[in-house]
């Protein structure tokens, strides 16, 4: 399956105005259950964050969660980095229109990455998959956090977060093809991606899984079955809001149940780990 090409489709639609954008936005912070953890995640660390804070969102994307941050605080400083400079482009038109000055963008390879106690905090949401040299990554977040920075991670596990573990019924002929075909390993476990952070230098670390069975169920219906469809013919572009007016209430609820509970397994993590 391939996820850019619809993203790129759905940037162009979005990002007509920054309304649309912000709406845009607005649907992916509700319908994306790893963004419901992450936002969790942040809220946590903001009751003791004083003051101005530093943070670098490590692969920044379509910056959904640099205007979280940027509009939650205008304290936080916020540095994107990203190795499409169309996106970094992108981004900083887009927060130049919103007036959000405490957000900017910057080209970047986080295998470069070359900054020391600079930062209160590294996000860095659904990245670690797409990088082979995933320990010199770690190594390089460390050394960019200040003491007592905190290293915030979300990634699909080895449970099958790339989806390349499929039922027999979803199988269909395709193998162990990835539903993300630009994953470079199917994701971490929980002991190996706590022992890399460990080994990168950090003194402690928590880590949890996410998209137990309420959120496995919630991707399926908001993420994997539309982009299904729209790889097949961007006709369903039509009949998608369609959809999604009827799935969207079943969606929250199961998203809301798979941050409230704690699951045994999971086909995400959530890591953090202190410098």
């Amino acid at each position: 399956m391939q996820y850019d090409p619809i993203k790129r489709k759905l940037g162009d639609v979005f990002n007509r105005s920054p309304r649309l954008r912000k709406l845009f936005y607005r649907l992916l912070d509700m319908l994306l259950l790893r963004s419901w953890h992450i936002r969790k995640q942040i809220k946590i660390w903001g009751k003791t964050a004083q003051g101005k804070q530093n943070i670098l969102d490590a692969g920044s994307g379509f910056g959904q969660y640099d205007y979280y941050l940027a509009t939650r605080n205008r304290n936080w400083q916020i540095t994107g980095l990203d190795l499409k400079q169309e996106q970094v482009d992108d981004c900083n038109n887009f927060f130049g229109k919103t007036g959000l000055t405490n957000a900017s963008f910057q080209f970047g390879d986080l295998t470069k990455l070359n900054e020391y106690e600079k930062y209160d905090l590294v996000l860095c949401v659904d990245v670690m998959e797409h990088i082979e040299e995933d320990e010199l990554v770690l190594k390089n977040f460390y050394k960019a956090l200040k003491d007592g920075g905190m290293l915030l991670i979300s990634t699909p596990s080895d449970k099958g977060g790339s989806d390349v573990h499929h039922d027999h019924d979803d199988n269909e002929g395709d193998g162990n093809h990835s539903f993300i075909d630009e994953h470079v390993r199917d994701g971490y476990g929980i002991e190996e991606i706590s022992e890399k952070m460990k080994q990168a230098g950090f003194s402690s670390t928590e880590v949890y899984y996410q998209y137990g069975k309420p959120g496995k169920l919630a991707w399926k219906l908001s993420m994997k079955y539309p982009i299904t469809m729209l790889n097949s013919s961007y006709l369903f572009f039509i009949i998608l809001p369609v959809y999604y007016l009827i799935i969207f209430p079943f969606v929250l609820v199961l998203n809301w149940f798979d941050v409230k509970l704690k699951h045994r397994t999971g086909t995400g993590v959530v890591a953090k780990a202190w410098k």
